[in-house]
């Protein structure tokens, strides 16, 4: 079957908050997208690997489309989620719940971006 999910976007109001975020709290460099459908979105994805487990997705900015109120929870792969967590709140986000364990299936941790989505990290460590 392969990945279940084959992408993500999570919406942003502030782009260059948002994409600072995400490149501090995940130690990595997102790079530019051009919009596939020409509607002027700016898009900065995620790296990807797709021999690998997992989804690549972006952070978009698009007129109509606002952050904060969209049901679905995106989970970033981490070694070890403390590690993450612990750089959320100097980026600008906030913690909404501490690593936990999740039994069997390792442990997360539950936080808010700059822009009020809920994200969360996971790790087996």
């Amino acid at each position: 079957m392969g990945n279940p999910v084959g992408w993500f976007e999570i919406y942003v109001d502030d782009m260059p908050r948002a994409k600072k975020f995400y490149e501090a709290v995940l130690d990595e460099t997102l790079t530019p997208l051009t919009d596939p459908t020409e509607d002027q979105a700016q898009m900065w994805a995620f790296s990807s690997d797709m021999d690998t487990y997992g989804a690549s997705g972006a952070l978009v900015k698009m007129a109509g489309f606002t952050p904060g109120r969209n049901s679905t929870l995106v989970y970033f792969a981490c070694d070890d989620c403390a590690h993450e967590e612990a750089r959320v709140e100097q980026a600008g986000g906030c913690i909404e719940r501490s690593k936990m364990s999740i039994g069997e299936y390792g442990f997360c941790t539950l936080a808010l971006d700059t822009e009020g989505n809920m994200f969360g990290l996971h790790s087996h460590q």
